[in-house]
């Protein structure tokens, strides 16, 4: 069994090189070229900073990457899938335009779509824990090849020695949304959320495995833009907008020299990080949308298989599209990479302050919209060149998070006096520990679970599990949550019952005899008469098995009459009610408190 340090360790060379996708790989080679090694500074260290703050944040012991992302992937959807979307696109084009096109003319675009389904079919077949391994193995032999490159290149003098700055207004203008871009965008990449799972599943640091990640990022960065230098600027492409773009430099240096073991180490390298970008791309997309499509309930499933929805396939697809279009429109990637620090600016803040424990405040509608208005704003600015329009592109989006921004400084309206003296949600009250022997119960977060392991007497004749078991269990999760909130109820004692009003429960799959099983409860809502419990069973290999609600009353043990909710349910559940809930007026209207519970009369 490896070590927590040698488990973390094992993760870094995946988290670095899957964040080298076309952006990092080529975008170094242009900017080291275009604004010299100050410019490249500029560009590397925040990108490199940006990876090492997510491992950070979400490497605290305190917080769950697992059920961070459970409860935002829903709302945040959208942010994944065009992150993914982008990035893929990205790698893509920029393999196709600056390394395939210029050594191999468009017969290239052919070999790349065979490279988009090699690399598929390696996320598809292959778990991201032996992924990491390949991995491995990729950058010790992309390293090699980009090595071998540089020596290549270094054999025939540049046209021009590379610059130490070129400050210009267009450096200046991308300071900003440099910053912006890198530092939220490994939030927005379902592949670095994923990993974070894992390594944490694993009994690994997410903190030393992104740490090193980071450096061993950087490094890579690095050596990218020895190669460029070793090219020389000569190379420089004009597309149609009338801009130079350098990411051809190294293709170009390998033409004018006759380089062919120098090119075809760096198309090697070039290869490298694109599929590690692909598979990783294609396993992330796969698990997490299995995971939102198993929790939803959208009639769209009923007429459209889950496992076609959640396929990653239509990304890809759409990702070849964009990179084509970009390609015959002859555009720059540039045009591919400014919707990180803008289109999905603003909801990528939103998210980051979600994890840091603000309350969700994010409004997609207006962060779509103030996103698309600072991409043309950017667009305008790189292309005049603006350096303040350009800075102002990469700010407008954020405006839709300052709600969120200014709760996480303090500067929010202040809640009601009554209502802020009541104690905050319980992020997480018990540790789940599994057992297969006994079950396992606790809380996470708001949610009380139960674990449990279906057997023989279980099952009906058919084999599956019987209906009337799920609504049993359900039962049984509610009666261990009440025993936790409520310890101190005594039945022989107590001056009110609780009754169940109505049951609903919508059968969405069936289990089997030893398929693992998880019961979910947790309070949805309240008025000062009853309580409406919200639940969900899951299975370990299927995913949403069903989910429903039932409503709770209160009565008098004597005269069976309906009370207003007793002040000891109030106070046992009170940590537990949903974000929304008055709690001061659940104890304050609370007409019938519960007294301390008398000894029976011997």
């Amino acid at each position: 069994m490896r070590s927590p340090f040698s488990e973390s360790l094992s993760w870094a060379p995946t988290v670095a090189l899957s964040w080298l996708w076309g952006l990092g790989f080529f975008y170094a080679i242009h900017v080291v070229l275009a604004h010299g090694w100050v410019g490249f500074a500029a560009f590397a260290g925040p990108n490199a900073l940006g990876l090492f703050l997510f491992g950070w944040v979400l490497g605290d012991r305190r917080r769950d990457p697992a059920a961070i992302l459970r409860k935002a992937e829903g709302a945040y959807a959208g942010l994944f899938l065009l992150a993914q979307l982008f990035a893929v696109a990205i790698t893509v084009f920029a393999l196709f335009r600056h390394v395939g096109q210029p050594l191999f003319g468009d017969r290239a675009a052919a070999g790349i779509v065979g490279l988009v389904l090699v690399a598929a079919t390696l996320g598809h077949a292959v778990s991201l824990r032996h992924l990491r391994w390949i991995h491995a193995g990729l950058l010790a032999v992309g390293v090699g090849a980009g090595l071998s490159a540089w020596s290549g290149l270094g054999a025939v003098p540049p046209a021009a020695p590379t610059p130490w700055w070129v400050a210009d207004e267009r450096f200046f203008g991308l300071v900003v949304p440099s910053l912006v871009g890198f530092l939220l965008g490994p939030w927005t990449d379902l592949q670095h959320w994923q990993r974070a799972v894992e390594i944490r599943r694993g009994g690994g640091s997410v903190r030393l495995a992104y740490g090193v990640g980071a450096v061993l990022f950087l490094g890579l960065l690095t050596l990218n833009a020895l190669i460029a230098s070793a090219a020389g600027p000569a190379g420089a492409v004009t597309t149609a907008d009338g801009l130079a773009g350098f990411q051809p430099a190294v293709a170009a240096a390998v033409l004018r020299g006759g380089l062919d073991q120098a090119g075809t180490a760096f198309a090697l390298w070039a290869v490298i990080a694109a599929v590690s970008t692909i598979d990783s791309a294609y396993a992330a997309l796969r698990w997490s949308m299995t995971s939102v499509t198993a929790r939803s309930t959208s009639v769209l499933l009923t007429f459209v298989p889950p496992s076609l929805v959640a396929s990653p396939l239509w990304i890809l697809v759409g990702a070849g599209g964009l990179a084509a279009a970009v390609a015959a429109a002859d555009l720059s990637m540039v045009y591919l990479i400014l919707p990180f620090a803008t289109l999905l600016a603003g909801a990528a803040a939103c998210l980051v302050l979600e994890v840091l424990g603000v309350k969700r405040a994010y409004d997609p509608v207006l962060c779509a919209l103030l996103g698309a208005t600072a991409a043309l704003l950017a667009v305008a600015g790189y292309v005049t060149p603006n350096a303040a329009l350009l800075t102002i592109a990469a700010l407008v989006p954020l405006v839709g998070a300052l709600p969120m921004l200014a709760e996480f400084f303090g500067m929010s309206a202040p809640a009601p006096a009554a209502a802020a003296a009541e104690p905050e949600p319980v992020a997480t009250v018990i540790r789940v520990v599994n057992d297969n022997n006994a079950g396992a119960e606790g809380f996470e977060g708001r949610d009380f679970v139960i674990r449990l392991t279906p057997t023989y007497d279980d099952t009906n004749s058919v084999g599956n599990v019987y209906f009337a078991n799920y609504v049993r269990w359900v039962g049984k999760a509610r009666e261990l949550f009440f025993n936790h909130c409520v310890p101190g109820f005594d039945i022989a004692s107590t001056e009110f019952y609780i009754l169940t009003k109505s049951f609903q429960h919508d059968f969405r799959r069936e289990a089997r005899e030893f398929e693992p099983l998880t019961v979910r409860i947790r309070v949805k809502h309240s008025n000062r008469k009853f309580v409406t419990l919200e639940h969900e069973i899951h299975s370990a290999t299927q995913g949403l098995l069903g989910r429903g609600e039932q409503s709770l009353m209160f009565v008098d043990t004597r005269t069976y009459r309906p009370l207003d909710i007793p002040r000891s349910i109030v106070e046992g559940f009170l940590p537990y009610a949903p974000a929304g809930a008055p709690p001061a007026r659940w104890r304050d209207e609370a007409a019938v408190p519960l007294q301390p519970p008398q000894p029976l009369a011997s």
